[in-house]
């Protein structure tokens, strides 16, 4: 969908984007391969998107997937990705409708009529088969992200476009600047592949950041099981919660001393460390120790 079929559109349905709801939609089609292409879809991939507004993306993932499950919370532009995607058979669409003005619609396309982050913390899926593919509105871009990292049948691959900002947060390393509790909870079950930087002419209204796309991929075998990884999540929010004091201090508040000091101790870590040196395979090794 070029940026003038979009204005069109937008004109057509007399739909005002709402800012609120993080409605920067990406236009540019060099940026949209890319992102497809970084997905490694085939034929039988099942995809969830999550926020896709006027349907640019879907309409890639749909040539290239075998099944699409978006998620959108608009209810103006799931009507417009209905009359754009969806089967007579399972939508009907208007007696005067002309079937070539929807020339893309598909019975491997499923939407939802939602708010993404809301459905994920009340339904719990298994989503070990399927990959996330998705421009994700900036708001709540991290929350989404954790959600479905830190479920026990999380997606295969996860390709998000976000803020640069969260973009660096979730490929950083210890001693990184953006490194924090963001890197770590997602980190835990997906290991960073690869990002590029997406400029913010790309997107249509163009928003005041810049943007990339992150490619995560689910770990083969996970770091931790499952009865230690609530033990993981708590140490590294309290190391985190304030990243400029030394780790040892934060931890006391919950853990005995004598526990922490060994701890520590078969670790190698430095009683004076700050969380932010401290490195995924650091942490994981220290939980187990401490629990």
């Amino acid at each position: 969908m070029k940026l003038s079929e979009m204005r069109e559109l937008l004109a057509r349905e007399g739909i005002q984007l709402t800012k609120s709801l993080g409605q920067n939609f990406l236009h540019d089609g060099n940026q949209l391969r890319r992102i497809v292409e970084a997905a490694q879809l085939s034929k039988t991939d099942k995809i969830l998107e999550i926020g896709p507004g006027l349907g640019p993306l879907t309409e890639l993932l749909l040539q290239n997937a075998g099944e699409v499950l978006a998620i959108e919370k608009d209810a103006r532009l799931v009507e417009v990705l209905q009359t754009r995607f969806t089967r007579s058979a399972d939508l009907p669409i208007g007696a005067n409708e002309n079937p070539s003005h929807a020339p893309n619609r598909s019975s491997a396309f499923h939407l939802l009529h939602d708010d993404a982050l809301e459905f994920l913390k009340r339904e719990p899926r298994d989503w070990s088969q399927w990959k996330l593919v998705a421009n994700l509105p900036y708001s709540v871009a991290s929350p989404i992200l954790v959600e479905l990292a830190l479920g026990k049948r999380s997606p295969q691959r996860l390709v998000a476009t976000l803020q640069l900002e969260v973009a660096r947060r979730l490929m950083a390393q210890a001693g990184d600047d953006d490194y924090g509790l963001l890197t770590l909870l997602v980190q835990l079950d997906f290991e960073p592949r690869d990002w590029f930087k997406i400029p913010a002419s790309c997107f249509f209204p163009a928003p005041d950041v810049d943007s990339a796309c992150v490619v995560l991929e689910r770990r083969a075998q996970p770091l931790l099981p499952d009865a230690v990884r609530a033990d993981f999540q708590r140490v590294v929010k309290r190391a985190f919660s304030q990243r400029r004091k030394m780790m040892l201090k934060l931890l006391k508040q919950d853990w005995p001393e004598a526990a922490l000091d060994r701890a520590f101790a078969e670790t190698g870590l430095s009683p004076q460390t700050r969380a932010e040196a401290v490195t995924l395979h650091q942490f994981v090794t220290f939980t187990s120790l401490l629990r």
